[in-house]
């Protein structure tokens, strides 16, 4: 019986890094359900689409607003996914 190695790819592989945010810090511009359902849709779509993403990042960013008598907090957390090589695909959504 032949055993298949699930090899992981190296870090230093990875030549493109894409950036994907999802949710806002900006009070002014507040996102609705359906852009925050496009953000989810592309990092999932980086993570399972070929050539396959890998999170090797994440950065969070936290705003705290006061508006009049009511604190809002809002966060972003920006994923950045390494791949082997750039996505034909992320082309294709320019």
């Amino acid at each position: 019986m032949i055993q298949q190695q699930n090899k992981a790819a190296d870090l230093g592989d990875v030549t493109y890094v894409k950036r994907v945010s999802i949710g806002n810090i900006n009070p002014n511009h507040p996102l609705n359900e359906e852009q925050q359902e496009n953000q989810m849709a592309l990092l999932n779509k980086c993570l399972n689409e070929y050539p396959k993403g890998r999170i090797i990042g994440k950065d969070i960013s936290v705003g705290v607003f006061q508006v009049g008598d009511h604190q809002i907090t809002l966060q972003r957390t920006t994923y950045h996914v390494g791949f082997l090589r750039k996505p034909v695909w992320l082309e294709k959504n320019k």
